[in-house]
């Protein structure tokens, strides 16, 4: 399946995960993910997303557009393929694992990605059905700096060197 992403993406504060599980559509889960080798412009990654009852695996690719937005396709594979992409891992990159916890709001949906190599911040990513569509942040959150189009904060250039962790008051 191909599809364009759009997507506004936000360092925010960590928050509390537990008055997050509390948000109805709450689902929390996690993420393997690696880096596979690509042709120049494309990005390649397979993904192991742990549910409580199932493991979903996947492989996507990436053209980008700009810095808001991609041309996406993926696809579900079983673990015996995902166990051989994984040996096509790109050069100087590590695995990812994070945990993502996603849950609806102003009929969008909120994913929020905590990485092990922060301890007061995460990421948080809006998809967007249009460009022009503003995103409707939860009260609860605190941003700390929109990221979007930054591409350190994207999780192929974090598999290469993970940003600092960005201090706020």
């Amino acid at each position: 399946m191909s599809e364009l992403e759009i997507e506004r993406k936000y360092v925010i504060r960590l928050p509390d995960q537990d008055a997050l599980s509390r948000i109805d559509g709450y689902e929390c889960t996690e993420i393997i993910q690696t880096y596979l080798t690509a042709r120049e412009g494309e990005t390649r990654r397979v993904r192991a997303r742990k549910y409580p009852e199932r493991t979903v695996y996947t492989e996507t690719s990436k053209l980008r557009v700009d810095g808001m937005s991609a041309i996406e396709r993926e696809r579900e594979i079983g673990e015996t393929e995902y166990l051989r992409l994984v040996s096509e891992q790109a050069a100087g990159t590590r695995t990812i694992r994070k945990w993502r916890h996603s849950f609806p709001w102003c009929g969008l949906v909120i994913e929020i990605d905590v990485y092990p190599e922060w301890k007061r911040s995460c990421i948080m990513e809006i998809e967007l059905p249009r460009r022009e569509t503003e995103p409707c942040i939860p009260p609860f959150i605190k941003t700390i700096r929109e990221v979007t189009g930054e591409r350190k904060y994207s999780n192929a250039s974090m598999a290469r060197a993970f940003p600092e962790e960005l201090s706020y008051l």
